[in-house]
């Protein structure tokens, strides 16, 4: 996906995120990030928005607590997500090229303007699980979101952020994640020294097939695992669901 794409779907499910939670009560709870009111979500993606563009700018600095963020009154959400989504946007057309800072050594850019766009459309999926509201995303932009998070998954520095994703290492175990409507599938396996991946679909372990949002939702633990068709070891795949939440 080129940064236009990014950026495109970033725009696009800030908005999704806005409709979802417009009109909602700000302190009903959600039930896919426990502890967590929708005031706390809309101000979390807000915040990592600016976070992430002031990376880019500035250089690093603390990961924000999203319940410091204020979203301000809830009339007003709306038009402050979209500001900071194209912040962030501006933020990586200026960058250019140059690398930025990140959590796995200095990378370009649209880094951050990838990683906020799928942090998004997760927390899309929250908001709109939370209000009842429909939720869909294009089958580019899931496929890349499940493959940006195994790439995160797969990189040695991020056990050491979470250390329930050391426990995805194993001996050899495999998944597939096979979507119907789109090709190739995701290959993962886990070995002893972390989880390695590849686009391919092959005979694995155990195998979740559906439509590639439902995969993704899944994926991220946003719906059970019964969204999607498993055959093979339910077991596996139920460990790798319970040591992936971030």
């Amino acid at each position: 996906m080129d940064n236009a794409r990014l950026a495109d779907g970033l725009h696009e499910h800030t908005a999704g995120f806005a409709a979802a939670v417009e009109n909602a009560d700000p302190a009903t709870m959600v039930p896919t990030c426990p502890e967590w009111p929708l005031r706390t979500l809309t101000g979390h993606i807000g915040q990592a928005h600016r976070w992430a563009a002031s990376i880019v700018r500035d250089g690093p600095s603390p990961v924000p607590d999203p319940f410091d963020a204020d979203p301000g009154a809830p009339e007003k959400w709306s038009a402050w997500l979209r500001e900071g989504a194209e912040e962030l946007e501006a933020a990586v057309r200026a960058a250019g090229d140059t690398p930025v800072w990140t959590f796995f050594g200095p990378q370009p850019a649209r880094f951050w303007l990838r990683r906020m766009l799928h942090d998004t459309v997760v927390h899309h999926a929250d908001a709109a699980l939370t209000t009842s509201r429909a939720f869909t995303v294009a089958p580019d932009v899931a496929a890349d979101a499940i493959s940006e998070w195994l790439e995160v998954l797969s990189d040695p520095t991020t056990a050491t952020l979470n250390p329930a994703f050391a426990e995805l290492r194993g001996t050899g175990q495999t998944l597939l994640l096979n979507p119907d409507d789109a090709d190739p599938g995701w290959h993962i396996t886990r070995s002893p020294d972390g989880v390695r991946w590849t686009r391919a679909t092959k005979p694995a372990d155990v195998t979740l097939t559906g439509p590639v949002q439902n995969l993704l939702l899944v994926f991220s633990r946003r719906r059970p695992a019964q969204s999607v068709a498993v055959t093979g070891d339910e077991a596996l795949a139920a460990h790798w669901l319970a040591h992936t939440a971030a």
